[in-house]
């Protein structure tokens, strides 16, 4: 479904404004729309963070950029807490906007994307704070493309050394 979408998105919204998309994330934004958080690369090779709002009109599917920034004017992203499965983060800009993501694995994605293009084009120092690196930074062992499917293999094997230890017997 999310490779529809990306498609719809890049055919309808960012082809035309001669913009490459190169990640794009569901948002908790309102209730009864739905919102996407796109990182995308302008021509100039300038990296533009769009909020964009997506809505229907009859059977057409119709996109709206509410609000736009330079990753150049970007702060800092805080992920709120690194020690916990949550979706909320920050982004500090001139103004902090507070965010949900759909997913944490989704606000994991979005923030290495982030990383990624900056070490690429600006090679400024942004903070990234209150993310577990091992997830954000591509020097880890557990990078490769399809991160957040390695996220998921983490837990599931951490979970299941937890359970392996719950059922040693422990010694008297």
């Amino acid at each position: 479904m999310s490779s529809l979408v990306k498609e719809d998105l890049e055919k309808k919204l960012f082809k035309p404004l001669s913009q490459n998309l190169y990640e794009f994330i569901e948002i908790e934004f309102s209730v009864q729309d739905r919102y996407y958080l796109c990182v995308s690369v302008t021509k100039n090779e300038e990296v533009k963070i769009i909020m964009v709002k997506h809505y229907r009109m009859g059977l057409d599917e119709k996109y709206e950029v509410t609000k736009k920034w330079s990753l150049n004017d970007l702060q800092m992203i805080d992920g709120k807490e690194a020690d916990t499965d949550n979706p909320f983060f920050d982004l500090h800009f001139k103004k902090v906007y507070s965010l949900e993501a759909y997913s944490c694995a989704s606000k994991y994605a979005f923030a290495r994307t982030v990383n990624k293009l900056n070490h690429a084009y600006l090679k400024k120092d942004l903070q990234i704070v209150n993310f577990d690196s091992t997830y954000i930074n591509d020097d880890s062992i557990w990078s490769s493309n399809n991160k957040d499917c390695l996220v998921l293999m983490r837990i599931c094997f951490y979970a299941f050394n937890l359970v392996c230890l719950s059922l040693c017997p422990l010694p008297l």
